[in-house]
């Protein structure tokens, strides 16, 4: 079955193969093992579960959290020919009528549901009448009490799924999950350590900044300049804020939309969809925008302020570059950033276990923003993932940052803490190496202190920012807390013994992301013009990274542009003419590219067909079969996956007792051998018996061995 579920990715996707993490995780899952996938955001999430789903022969529902996120997932899919379809509270109940009765009528491979519809008592009546044959749990972060993003109606997707009669498949998918969630995820679904595959947070595509003591206004009115052309997010943390920038950005000459949960429902699908569309290069959002939105063509994503915990942050920034191309995630900082996050917790938190845990998760933000080692190598420890591996382009590892050498400043903060006796905040010690004046340094005496005025020359918000620093190096410890109280660390004794030198690295300038390439903006304005006929978002028809392909290579023909990423069969059908256009009279003006072939009269036939009054889909696929139409004709026909159309064959000889030539499909000099392996193995699972066989020998020969020997 894993081979079918390969020609099913080149045939809808136009990919060769699988990622190894992919691989993996659609083993399992094709094996009837329930299963767990944290893959970093881009690392193709949804084909784990959309190509298993193809295959089995039944409905498969995706819980999902966002209506954004369904309706950009289904709009992919029936693009691709898949029969697709969602439910959630955007439809009003005619439309959520009709969806279910064309569930029912087994018209639906893939339905998209939101966790709350699924207590409604009409949607448990018809579960009782289809085969569901797979449960995939999308954003499963939400499910765990320890997550970022902890949602109660998602902790009761594990009792919905045990009610589903016969017992579906369960498999969950996140991007950001600490050990703990795994852990929690694990428990309420029942799925087994060996069936969770971590395939890694890294992102490789991303570059990560941190950008200290900017102003940030200023930096982001020249970053949007240098990068005029490309979609990006700006986050930041209030409403107040997003409008601000919103404002000033607009009043600027820049093209930009704004999302928080202030505006209406109708302003923010407008702004939304102005974005998905490529109507609108950028947007300002609180991050209520943007969980699970498939945009695939952002090309960097700024976070004006700082975020709660490092989880939120990975996936807000995760949203750049999910088609794999170069992209850059920037995150502008100041002190004023902890206070708002601190105020947040104590006004939103009140149970004292979790108060202290989100207090935790902030630390370990604040550690980000002042860390000096590798932004990516910090990530993917957050998370539990062991590397020494340095990125080579964040901020902390490309050239363009300079280095610079604060030993003796770090020396002199260590001498103020332990003069201090390490009872005090960071306020109060800059304060004191400042030399203030006031009341409570007095009162403590602290003006006595030969560290009093050290460092004067230095503003306290300046001292502040650098006893950061030396926190997120492990120089210095911070109790937990709404009061931390800052302490010598371990690595501050080789320091202050003139053992070890501090370094610390700052920004040199601004740079645009993508190089010029008059070609990839070409089939970008192309792709524009046909979303808007087709009214689909422009990264449903191509990704940037297929057009970038594109570009690169530059197919003269048909089986060349079948060779580029992300080019199927289904596609090509569609736009491999249009875009093929392009590019010839782009490199090669004096020719004339001939027009795709229609397609054969066997699969016109098969599409404008339709089953006789009271004919099953399978009765209808084998009467086609009958009169002399492939079953890869009748598939493309019928715009269904080849495996259902051969499971037709195999219902209809079970079911309906017709006659059905197996020896079309077995290669007679393999029969016996086939034969023999099956006694040898047994018919629990088809994935061994292939193993042992002839690679030329496919999964539908060994299920027609099956039945004609009567071996199942």
């Amino acid at each position: 079955m894993y081979e079918q579920g390969k020609t099913l990715l080149q045939e809808y996707y136009g990919y060769q193969d699988f990622r190894p993490g992919q691989k993996q995780i659609i083993s399992s899952i094709l094996d009837q093992s329930n299963t767990l996938g944290v893959m970093p955001t881009g690392g193709g999430k949804s084909i784990c579960y959309q190509i298993p789903a193809l295959l089995f022969e039944g409905l498969t529902i995706v819980i999902s959290p966002l209506i954004s996120l369904m309706k950009d997932q289904v709009d992919s899919l029936i693009d691709l020919g898949i029969k697709a379809t969602y439910i959630n509270s955007s439809l009003d109940g005619v439309e959520i009528r009709e969806r279910m009765e064309r569930v029912e009528a087994g018209k639906v491979k893939l339905l998209y549901l939101a966790p709350e519809r699924l207590e409604s008592y009409d949607f448990k009546n018809v579960l009782s009448t289809i085969d569901v044959s797979m449960v995939a749990i999308d954003e499963a972060h939400c499910m765990s009490q320890w997550g970022h993003d902890f949602r109660p109606s998602y902790r009761e997707v594990g009792t919905f799924v045990r009610k589903i009669p016969g017992r579906p498949i369960v498999t969950a998918f996140t991007a950001t999950a600490t050990g703990q969630v795994i852990a929690d995820i694990q428990s309420v679904l029942g799925i087994a350590s060996e069936n969770t595959f971590i395939t890694g947070f890294s992102r490789e595509n991303l570059s990560f900044s941190v950008l200290r003591g900017q102003n940030k206004f200023t930096y982001l009115e020249r970053f949007l300049k240098s990068n005029k052309e490309e979609s990006g997010i700006i986050y930041a943390t209030t409403r107040k804020e997003v409008d601000q920038i919103h404002s000033t950005l607009n009043k600027k000459g820049f093209q930009i939309g704004k999302y928080h949960a202030g505006l209406s429902e109708d302003e923010r699908k407008t702004y939304q969809e102005d974005f998905l569309y490529d109507r609108l290069k950028l947007m300002v959002a609180t991050n209520a925008f943007g969980m699970g939105i498939d945009k695939s063509n952002v090309r960097f994503v700024i976070h004006y302020n700082m975020p709660k915990n490092v989880e939120s942050y990975y996936q807000e920034a995760g949203r750049a570059g999910r088609d794999g191309e170069e992209s850059e995630c920037v995150l502008l900082f100041n002190a004023r950033d902890i206070q708002i996050q601190k105020f947040l917790i104590e006004e939103s938190v009140r149970s004292p276990e979790r108060k202290m845990q989100e207090y935790q998760k902030l630390q370990a933000m604040m550690d980000y923003c002042y860390t000096q080692r590798c932004l990516q190598g910090y990530i993917v420890r957050y998370f539990g993932q062991e590397t020494d591996v340095m990125c080579g382009k964040c901020s902390n590892c490309s050239q363009e940052f300079i280095e610079q050498d604060i030993t003796l400043e770090a020396q002199k903060i260590f001498s103020c803490i332990h003069r201090m006796n390490e009872r005090f905040g960071a306020s109060l010690i800059a304060k004191v190496l400042k030399g203030s004046k006031e009341k409570r340094i007095q009162q403590f005496r602290f003006d006595q202190l030969p560290t009093y005025g050290l460092m004067k020359s230095y503003t306290e918000k300046e001292l502040v920012d650098l006893i950061n620093i030396l926190i997120a190096e492990g120089y210095l410890v911070l109790t937990e807390g709404q009061y931390p109280i800052v302490k010598l660390g371990v690595r501050a004794v080789p320091v202050l013994k003139g053992q070890e030198k501090v370094l610390f690295k700052m920004k040199e300038q601004v740079k645009s992301i993508v190089e010029d390439d008059e070609l990839f903006e070409r089939l970008r304005g192309l792709r524009k013009d046909l979303a808007k006929q087709e009214k689909v978002p422009p990264y449903v028809i191509f990704p940037d990274s297929t057009l970038k392909e594109m570009s690169k290579h530059v197919p003269q023909d048909e089986a060349a542009m079948l060779e580029i990423k992300g080019v199927g069969v289904l596609k090509y059908e569609k736009y491999g003419n249009l875009f093929l256009k392009e590019i010839i009279s782009f490199s090669d003006p004096d020719r004339v590219i001939e027009t795709v072939p229609t397609r054969p009269a066997s699969i016109r036939r098969a599409a404008e067909l339709t089953p006789d009054d009271g004919e099953s889909s399978h009765m209808f696929s084998y009467r086609l079969f009958k009169e002399g139409m492939s079953l890869k004709d009748i598939a493309k026909g019928r715009d269904m996956s080849l495996i259902t159309i051969q499971n037709h064959l195999f219902k209809c000889s079970s079911d309906e007792e017709v006659d059905v030539d197996w020896d079309e499909f077995i290669p007679s000099e393999h029969e016996n051998e086939i034969v023999k392996v099956i006694e040898e193995i047994g018919t629990e699972k088809l994935k061994p018996i292939k193993e042992n066989l002839h690679e030329t020998v496919d999964y539908m020969a060994i299920k027609a061995v099956m039945v004609k020997h009567g071996l199942i």
